[in-house]
């Protein structure tokens, strides 16, 4: 394992494997957000983001956390040699976008891009999450796997499935 994406819906505990994940392999992690993003909480503009994010996936070794553009993130995926896909129920990533932005009063969510709206952020989670059926598909999975084949693949379905996960990687 040294080129891992790790995607999923919002709030859906992708940041939080990808710390962890990040801590026991020693690989560095980028969370794509503080990629597309300005310290402004603007998107970087497109071409600007294509040259950082081939830079990026051209290196030896790299945890991604976060899905982006489409088309961005079936580059990660063709470069990859390890795939995590973070399926946590729905109540649950409801849940967890709600409490980052309860917890964002008292301290900024770690990983949150800089000048970047918490509340907004939270609108569009919340967005995104009730749109999501319609993208997280079985036909997208699917393609995910075809695309991925002979590529590692895991799909994690529980918060215990998260934290077995990386115990497994985890040599102390």
């Amino acid at each position: 394992m040294n080129r891992v994406v790790v995607f999923g819906k919002p709030g859906g505990g992708k940041s939080t494997l990808s710390k962890k994940l990040s801590a026991v392999t020693g690989i560095k992690l980028y969370a794509l957000d503080l990629i597309e993003y300005k310290q402004n909480g603007e998107r970087i503009p497109p071409e600007e983001f294509s040259k950082k994010h081939a830079n990026l996936i051209s290196t030896d070794s790299w945890i991604i956390d976060g899905l982006g553009k489409l088309g961005s993130f079936w580059l990660r995926v063709d470069s990859a040699d390890t795939l995590i896909y973070v399926d946590l129920p729905y109540y649950v990533s409801y849940w967890w976008v709600t409490k980052r932005l309860l917890k964002s009063f008292i301290i900024k969510p770690e990983g949150w891009p800089e000048g970047c709206s918490v509340l907004k952020g939270t609108l569009a989670g919340w967005k995104y999450l009730r749109l999501s059926p319609g993208f997280w598909t079985s036909e997208l999975f699917e393609e995910i796997q075809s695309r991925g084949e002979g590529k590692n693949i895991y799909r994690i379905k529980s918060v215990k499935e998260i934290n077995d996960f990386v115990k497994q990687f985890d040599a102390t």
